[in-house]
């Protein structure tokens, strides 16, 4: 790891200030390579893994290097998903806040309209899956003719996804003159074709992989049955006791199957997968990021576009049929800089699939015994501490200075079938109020808690007054609790 420091790159103050907010304390080994490079505006072919700090690694040379005058787009960042494509507009925004730096993030699945509305106003930076970016430059709705930076993030990921026609036929849209960095976890021939054409004697930069996927997560096997995969699950979170949580799972159904009985069992949790609407999609990542819940149960949409800290613990309570999605599930924790856990559940038919993940890897994953009842009894009392107790807010990079907070009593709960992700939804779209905003939310069976931060408590009760969650009419009032 580099000892350099962020002074070293002579930034402005308005970005050196960001990053102290956003505790970026020394750069990673990826943006000490990469950041000098992309300040001198070369073009770059990156290779590195998930959870290495790519994405800063590009926003902060972008955000230094963007002109806040320009009123139309000046950078075009590629993603192969909406959830990764929503991350990066964060994260290049938390970056780029002192500046005033605009970044828009536009997908599919979303009112064209909405998307048109913003582009109209003042834009420094687009971030967008390739087919929608595709239909706002053929509609005119995207100006790319100001483009000096293109970056495609993710690149192994979009072409295998098969967007290769379409990011070929973005880049013949831009000017010729522009700069641009591919950054992929690996470069399979279709990638190497891609920067061969379309990019000007690039400098390859190869960040090991070896130490983002071995030393800084655990990983283990535990071999099981099927059916005995949710006692294995109850026993491991035990034992476990993580702080934050993701259990992976397969299928849509499984992920239904596997929250419906946590939630049963008054774990702190939520749900996403491709079957719940966007919206509620990503105020449940919202929710996960700020420490509303501790437990997510995803499917592989959430493998990407989670950016997370301090993730301790990573279940897969199905082997991946894709090896590729192991190490982006697993690389969810064991990030910036913290150690991690990686545990797969492994029935007697996934041999095959296990041993295509450790060849793809390049170790073996140690295979450990499931817990035993004796260890399970001793973690009990504390798991059961540790869930009823108030959790920890996770740190966000978006998160304003200040936090004075109130806390909230709604007279509703489980019963009337609220979830966490009903309040963030409502109270993140009144006036004057986001996401961040939101602090722990603690949902009993027929009343709620809400910590509102940043001074917003008063503004939130007020408007609860009036408006419904979920159809329902709560009373609001400040909580008489500590």
């Amino acid at each position: 790891m580099s000892e350099r420091s962020f002074e070293d790159y002579n930034l402005s103050d308005e970005i050196t200030r960001a990053l102290v907010l956003m505790k970026y304390k020394s750069p990673t080994e990826v943006q000490s390579e990469v950041i000098p490079r992309a300040l001198k505006k070369q073009d770059l072919v990156v290779k590195s893994q998930t959870g290495s700090g790519k994405t800063a690694s590009f926003g902060i040379p972008l955000c230094e290097m963007i002109d806040w005058e320009g009123r139309n787009p000046q950078a075009l960042i590629l993603t192969p998903t909406r959830e990764l494509a929503v991350q990066v507009q964060e994260d290049v925004t938390a970056i780029g806040r002192f500046k005033r730096i605009k970044a828009v993030a536009v997908y599919g699945k979303e009112p064209f309209s909405q998307q048109e509305e913003q582009l109209e106003q003042k834009t420094h930076i687009v971030v967008g899956t390739p087919g929608r970016v595709m239909d706002h430059i053929e509609r005119g709705t995207l100006r790319v003719d100001e483009i000096n930076y293109l970056i495609i993030d993710e690149a192994d990921e979009m072409l295998t996804m098969g967007f290769v026609a379409q990011v070929e036929a973005i880049i013949k849209k831009l000017p010729s003159n522009r700069v641009t960095m591919v950054f992929s976890a690996t470069l399979p021939k279709k990638v190497e074709n891609l920067c061969s054409n379309y990019m000007k004697n690039p400098i390859n930069i190869q960040i090991a992989s070896a130490e983002i996927t071995t030393s800084a997560i655990e990983h283990s096997v535990i071999e099981v049955k099927e059916a005995g995969k949710m006692s294995l699950l109850k026993n491991i979170t035990v034992v476990e006791n993580p702080d934050s949580c993701i259990i992976f799972c397969r299928t849509k159904g499984h992920v239904d199957t596997v929250f419906a009985e946590l939630e049963r069992s008054n774990y702190s949790c939520e749900k996403i997968h491709g079957g719940i609407v966007q919206e509620d999609r990503f105020a449940v990542m919202e929710g996960f990021k700020m420490g509303n819940f501790r437990y997510l149960v995803a499917t592989d949409v959430a493998a990407r576009g989670i950016d997370v800290a301090k993730i301790t613990l990573v279940i897969n309570y199905d082997v991946p049929m894709e090896k590729e999605s192991y190490v982006h599930r697993t690389g969810r924790t064991g990030r910036a800089g913290n150690k991690g856990k990686a545990i797969t559940f492994a029935t007697p038919n996934d041999s095959k699939l296990l041993k295509a993940i450790e060849t793809y890897i390049g170790f073996e994953i140690p295979v450990e015994e499931a817990p035993r009842q004796q260890k399970v009894a001793a973690g009990l009392n504390a798991f059961e501490v540790k869930v009823s107790g108030r959790q920890k807010v996770g740190h966000s990079k978006n998160m304003p200075i200040s936090n004075g907070s109130m806390k909230l009593h709604f007279n509703g709960g489980k019963k009337k079938k609220l979830r966490a992700v009903d309040f963030v939804g409502t109270i993140a779209k009144l006036p004057g109020v986001s996401a961040d905003d939101i602090g722990i939310i603690t949902i009993q069976d027929d009343l709620t808690y809400i910590d509102i931060l940043n001074g917003k408590g008063s503004l939130v009760m007020k408007a609860m007054k009036e408006v419904t969650v979920k159809g329902k009419k709560l009373k609001v009032s400040k909580a008489n609790i500590i």
